[in-house]
């Protein structure tokens, strides 16, 4: 079983945790709690201290001010204030989708909490060949979240990225508790943490300079899909080779054993 731990950070309390022995990885996802995480982060506990946390606002993280945008340098600082609670030197980091935005923001803002991070499928449409478009489009979705509601923005949101998902798991249930869980995370995610992550623009210059070794990472069944799209276009941005993981944009959901295998073979790599 899993140390939980809390930690209270200026505006939020964050909830994390932490398994296994070896050197730190902590996996990170946005917007998503830890709970997805549990699978591959128990394969991963067999030889490293493996840390998982809930972003300010998802699962059993609090937040003080529900409206407050999810910029991705705050959500390093809290990421960074985790690792420090936790202790044992600089980390390896995973991040997955907005979480490996967080990873790159980490990277520049607290170099010496960080060995590696690995960015999987980074959604920064500021990279793409048709940046104002992509904008334009992600501008759109939120419009159509302030306009219609969770329902048409997730519908908006599977076109125009081309990705097979909905609405997180429960809203669907008859179940209120549950219900009211995927409202809320729907709710934040397209209010408060949409925008501010895929229109984020890290440091390029300080992240090829930076003493922190940078893996972008995609799925290998994800290549028609926008995050892909942004992995690879970042790479070519940072002079480095895009790593293909196992699955889509959620591998480490569906194919969990290999996709630790990799992610392995990726941290040590040099």
């Amino acid at each position: 079983m899993p140390t939980q731990g809390s930690l209270e950070v200026p505006g939020a309390r964050l909830y994390y945790e932490a398994r296994g022995s070896g050197p730190v990885l902590m996996l990170i996802g946005h917007p998503m709690d830890s709970a997805p995480f549990a699978v591959i982060a128990s394969l991963l506990a067999a030889d490293h201290t493996v840390v998982t946390y809930d972003p300010r606002g998802f699962g059993r993280s609090t937040i003080d001010d529900p409206r407050q945008d999810a910029n991705p340098d705050l959500i390093a600082d809290d990421v960074h204030l985790v690792l420090n609670a936790v202790g044992n030197g600089p980390a390896h980091v995973f991040g997955s989708s907005g979480g490996a935005v967080t990873a790159l923001a980490l990277a520049s803002r607290h170099p010496g909490s960080v060995r590696t991070i690995v960015a999987h499928e980074p959604p920064l449409a500021g990279f793409l060949p048709d940046r104002e478009e992509a904008e334009k489009g992600m501008r759109d979705i939120y419009d159509t979240y302030r306009r219609d509601g969770i329902r048409a923005a997730w519908e908006r949101f599977a076109a125009f990225t081309g990705m097979p998902i909905g609405p997180p798991s429960g809203e669907e249930t008859p179940d209120a508790g549950a219900q009211a869980r995927a409202v809320a995370t729907s709710d934040r995610f397209f209010g408060c943490s949409l925008l501010p992550v895929v229109l984020y623009r890290p440091d390029v210059d300080g992240l090829r300079s930076s003493s922190v070794r940078v893996v972008i990472a995609a799925g290998a069944a994800s290549r028609a899909e926008f995050p892909h799209r942004t992995a690879r276009a970042l790479a070519e941005r940072l002079g480095t080779p895009l790593v293909e993981f196992p699955g889509g944009h959620v591998g480490f959901l569906s194919d969990p054993e290999e996709f630790a295998s990799v992610l392995r073979r990726t941290l040590t790599a040099r």
